[in-house]
């Protein structure tokens, strides 16, 4: 089997197989993470358009990097661009991800892609990076193209903002 970077130098190359492939391998953790950044809003836009940048970019792609690394710092940048330009919210509710199970999943899901949303851009990206895709600290700094410590203190403050809402949510009603 031929590692992301062996693909990522045939797709420079017009390889249409070697495109397909790549795009089966982070089909789900690209959408999930475009979906998370969104809320659901425009993320199918933004996965098509992440693929025509690596596209468009594949004879620029450093084979001795880390293609998963490359692949998610055009999402985010993509994400970031969307959120300065961000669209007005719908009036209508978001439609349920087809791979949800039961209601209770669904319902937990809006509540963590609410909470999410209540997030700055900045620490939104490193618990969508860090929580949900499980990336170390070290990947997650290489991505968004800051230092590791700045990771870890926007983690904290993410996680100290969070832990607010829920708490002040739950005094709120208890």
């Amino acid at each position: 089997m031929r590692t992301d970077e062996e693909l990522a130098a045939a797709v420079a190359t017009g390889n249409e197989a070697a495109l397909g492939e790549l795009i089966a391998r982070y089909e789900h953790g690209l959408g999930a993470f475009l979906w998370r950044q969104t809320s659901g809003r425009d993320s199918e836009d933004l996965f098509q358009e992440t693929w025509l940048r690596v596209v468009r970019s594949a004879d620029r792609f450093d084979p001795t990097r880390k293609f998963s690394t490359w692949l998610f710092q055009i999402a985010v940048n993509l994400a970031r661009d969307w959120h300065r330009r961000r669209p007005p919210e719908p009036t209508a509710e978001l439609p349920e991800p087809s791979h949800a199970g039961s209601a209770a999943r669904v319902e937990a899901g809006a509540d963590a892609e609410r909470l999410l949303d209540r997030l700055s851009t900045e620490h939104r990206e490193v618990v969508v990076l860090g929580y949900y895709h499980d990336l170390p600290n070290a990947e997650v700094a290489r991505i968004l193209g800051i230092p590791e410590g700045t990771v870890k203190s926007r983690m904290h403050h993410a996680l100290a903002k969070l832990s607010r809402i829920v708490r002040d949510a739950g005094g709120a009603h208890g």
